[in-house]
């Protein structure tokens, strides 16, 4: 009864409505009562689209077909390819060789219609193209997804050579793993491979959001969340870099749109929550100990709640999507800085990445910024000096090795091992016996093939094998050869680099941020944008 009272009141206000303009108009009542009608019939009807739109991600799409320019609709999911909507629209109405545009924009057909701006309810222009134009397009595509593979390889490799090389020649760069305090890191072999790949590309990837590149973003940050997967729990529990992806992977979903991504995008919020919580520590705690504030890194606790919020928006929960953007608020009204401040930081010489995280840090204390600053670059500093020499004692050390018989590459190895002690390395407890060979039986003479097959056949013993060579006078039967199983690795120098591999490698270095806080130093205009967004969303007005 209620609800047919509502309706009855409905048509009477419309019935009121059309009474009122129709003289103005200077039309019938009944045409504009029609069209009144009709307007309703359409509110009811995108209503119930949105609905199911938003409980089953079905979507309705209009478009606007080329003979006729009649409008027809289509229900599709988001997360479908362009070309399997360009083939229904084909298979539906007759037409061969079309191509769809958004907003003057054409539609790649090897994309998912969401991470190109296609939304539920919008409308979509079917043009009919050539038999050439077609092949073009087809072409334009497919180079695009050479790039995309280039792109990805080129970055693969680079970092690849970088986390292979072991700073034994002094003129080439090489990757070191260390601490938020710079000290080396001792991680096994294949870890810190998968490690300096998995950073690389999330580099890369970093680097490409910032030129708002988000598909080739994504692409790179996604092979880095592959390479992390490699690293022990351990490790990955202990630092925040994992955390910081899975934020960015999901800040590339919202720059693309991209709603099939939906659950994966909630799973991956939740894994660097947790990720935040062992690094940081309950209420931040161990991050306070260690930095001794906590200011800068209240920008990823922003971001992680925002996006938070957009994601129970879209799922419907509107009022957890509040509670999320309160706290998103909260931390934005803390994050956001003075410009004065900000001026007189940077007249004092200071650059605004310094002045942004120092009154971060500080918050908002211009004094304290000052010296909080001051003393970073006097960390850094120190730091670069405390590198430089050790560096220099690595060089030198190796050279010492190299004098006693060892390769560039062995004496690198040997003092890894051993944890730089050059006496022990010369000792010859420290060395890898898949490979380096032992000073030792170097030093009394014995060849270095013959050294090697020695120690693997008495499994790194050095003093067996030494008996062992002393007992065949230094000279090991083919049986006992045959009994060895060759280990060699391919020989490389690292001295020989081509050209090709510089420009990998220097394509690589040019990813890598200058600053270790790079990460941190976000001006929250993207942030700024989304938190007006979801206000409006979330808004009565919008709801109703």
């Amino acid at each position: 009864a209620d609800q047919l009272t509502e309706m009855r009141c409905c048509c009477v206000g419309a019935q009121e409505l059309a009474e009122r303009y129709a003289p103005l108009l200077r039309l019938p009542v009944t045409e504009v009562g029609g069209a009144l009608e009709l307007i309703r019939q359409q509110a009811v009807k995108r209503g119930k689209e949105r609905q199911r739109f938003r409980e089953t991600s079905v979507a309705t799409l209009e478009l606007l077909l080329p003979r006729d320019n009649r409008k027809v609709y289509l229900e599709t999911r988001l997360d479908a390819r362009v070309q399997e909507l360009v083939d229904r629209i084909g298979e539906d109405f007759g037409l061969k060789y079309i191509k769809l545009i958004l907003n003057g924009r054409t539609l790649c057909v090897d994309q998912p219609l969401d991470q190109q701006g296609v939304k539920n309810h919008s409308k979509v222009m079917v043009l009919k193209v050539s038999d050439a134009e077609w092949k073009l397009q087809l072409s334009e595509e497919e180079e695009k997804e050479k790039n995309q593979k280039e792109s990805l390889q080129r970055t693969q490799k680079g970092f690849q050579i970088l986390s292979e090389r072991d700073g034994s020649e002094d003129s080439s760069p090489f990757l070191e793993i260390a601490d938020q305090r710079g000290n080396p890191l001792t991680i096994p072999p294949q870890e810190k491979k998968a490690l300096i790949l998995a950073m690389g590309f999330h580099e890369k990837g970093r680097s490409l959001m910032k030129k708002k590149q988000f598909d080739l973003a994504l692409c790179h940050l996604l092979q880095a969340d592959q390479q992390f997967s490699r690293c022990g729990s351990a490790l990955l529990a202990s630092v925040d870099n994992f955390a910081v992806l899975q934020l960015d992977v999901v800040w590339c979903y919202r720059a693309l749109e991209a709603l099939s991504c939906l659950e994966d995008g909630r799973s991956r919020l939740q894994r660097a929550e947790d990720c935040f919580l062992r690094c940081y520590g309950e209420r931040q705690q161990r991050l306070l100990m260690i930095k001794g504030n906590t200011g800068r890194e209240e920008v990823l606790f922003l971001r992680l709640h925002l996006l938070q919020s957009l994601l129970s928006y879209v799922e419907g929960n509107d009022a957890q999507a509040r509670h999320q953007l309160s706290k998103v608020e909260a931390l934005y009204t803390r994050l956001c800085l003075d410009s004065e401040k900000m001026a007189q930081l940077m007249s004092l010489g200071f650059t605004e990445r310094e002045a942004r995280l120092g009154l971060r840090a500080c918050e908002g204390d211009l004094q304290e910024a000052a010296i909080h600053i001051g003393n970073q670059r006097q960390e850094r500093e120190e730091l670069k000096q405390r590198e430089r020499k050790r560096r220099s004692r690595r060089m030198e050390a190796i050279s010492s090795l190299t004098e006693l018989g060892y390769s560039r590459r062995d004496a690198a190895r040997a003092l890894q091992h051993a944890d730089g002690d050059v006496d022990v390395a010369y000792g010859g407890t420290a060395v890898d016996t898949s490979s380096p060979v032992s000073l030792q039986l170097l030093y009394l003479g014995f060849q270095r093939d013959v050294s090697e097959a020695a120690l693997r056949l008495t499994g790194g013993d050095v003093q067996l094998a030494t008996q062992l060579l002393l007992d065949q006078q230094g000279v090991l039967s083919p049986e006992l050869l045959s009994e060895s199983p060759s280990s060699e690795e391919p020989s490389t120098s690292t001295g020989d680099v081509s050209t090709e591999d510089s420009e990998l490698v220097n394509e690589a270095l040019e990813d890598i941020a200058r600053h270790e806080e790079d990460y941190l130093d976000l001006n929250l205009e993207e942030e700024s944008e989304l938190i007006a967004t979801m206000k409006t969303y979330l808004s009565p007005a919008h709801s109703v």
